[in-house]
């Protein structure tokens, strides 16, 4: 029978920084088809920790209104509802008009 060791919370991720250059806290990180944030400066080789779950305020890079519950992905700059080539970010976690420049995000949800 196979047996897992508990290791940590999943709402935390540790994760290693082969950027070459600080990440800043905060810093929204692509990690494979998902998203984390920063949860502190991570240095360069260094292993840092990253958020994983939650409702984040992030810059909107769309220009158009974005209904509470869609789906939202990431596409380098900010937050968008167009998926292809983007990363899957989560879900809009309150409505933002097409003027607002933030939006709020449950991210990998």
């Amino acid at each position: 029978m196979a047996k897992a060791t508990y290791y940590q919370k999943a709402s935390n991720l540790d994760y290693v920084n082969s950027s070459g250059s600080k990440i800043e806290a905060n810093t929204i990180i692509v990690l494979g088809d998902r998203i984390g944030i920063a949860g502190c400066d991570i240095d360069a080789g260094e292993t840092g920790a990253i958020v994983v779950e939650g409702v984040f305020k992030m810059p909107k890079s769309s220009a158009s209104a974005i209904a509470a519950g869609a789906e939202v992905y990431f596409d380098g700059t900010g937050i968008t509802t167009t998926s292809s080539s983007n990363t899957r970010a989560g879900f809009a976690a309150a409505a933002a008009a097409a003027a607002d420049t933030q939006i709020l995000v449950s991210i990998n949800a």
